[in-house]
């Protein structure tokens, strides 16, 4: 049986800080990458499992290919696995056709130490990695939106941007809402 770490970030609260190794600078591999280098925009947030598996790149690659979708929302990307800064660096050198991810348009975090994974409540106590997590956090440091889940199960980066539009929109949306539709309010 998994057992998951106690929830501590929470909507409407600020989200707990960071600051881990990252392939920000994929050629050197000495930058790290915080929560405060998002002040001002919107991030998108994910945690997942493991580099070099079979559901993993599936969402990385989604992401990426969306990734201008994102930015056009004033929204960046960041991925974060408690693998090392140096296995992402592999992974993404490593071409698609070898079971690379290739390039990348925003960084992977090495939550090596597992702390970060821990204080968003998606740690896989029993495996030491993260469960699929994914929270949107409002220019101002504000969680507005998490969903965790197991390592079995991609996620739909489509239903993420969404949100991200109603979040946006700063109004009540009903269940389905797309971009355009009316609001309640």
């Amino acid at each position: 049986m998994e057992k998951g770490a106690k929830m501590t970030a929470k909507i409407e609260e600020n989200a707990p800080d960071f600051s881990i190794p990252s392939t920000k600078n994929l050629e050197m591999l000495n930058e790290d990458i915080s929560l405060s280098d998002y002040k001002g925009k919107w991030l998108i947030l994910f945690f997942y499992p493991f580099d070099f598996t079979f559901v993993c790149p599936t969402e990385i690659l989604a992401f990426n290919e969306q990734y201008e979708d994102f930015k056009q929302e004033g929204a960046e990307i960041l991925g974060i696995s408690t693998d090392s800064h140096y296995c992402h660096n592999a992974w993404m050198k490593r071409p698609l056709e070898e079971g690379g991810i290739g390039d990348l348009k925003f960084p992977l975090g090495a939550d090596i130490k597992k702390e970060v994974s821990k204080s968003y409540g998606v740690l896989c106590d029993d495996k030491g990695v993260a469960f699929r997590g994914v929270f949107i956090i409002n220019p101002h440091g504000i969680v507005k939106y998490s969903v965790i889940h197991n390592m079995d199960v991609g996620r739909n980066v489509d239903e993420i941007l969404r949100v991200l539009k109603a979040l946006k929109t700063e109004k009540l949306c009903p269940a389905n809402w797309q971009p355009g539709d009316k609001t309640l309010d």
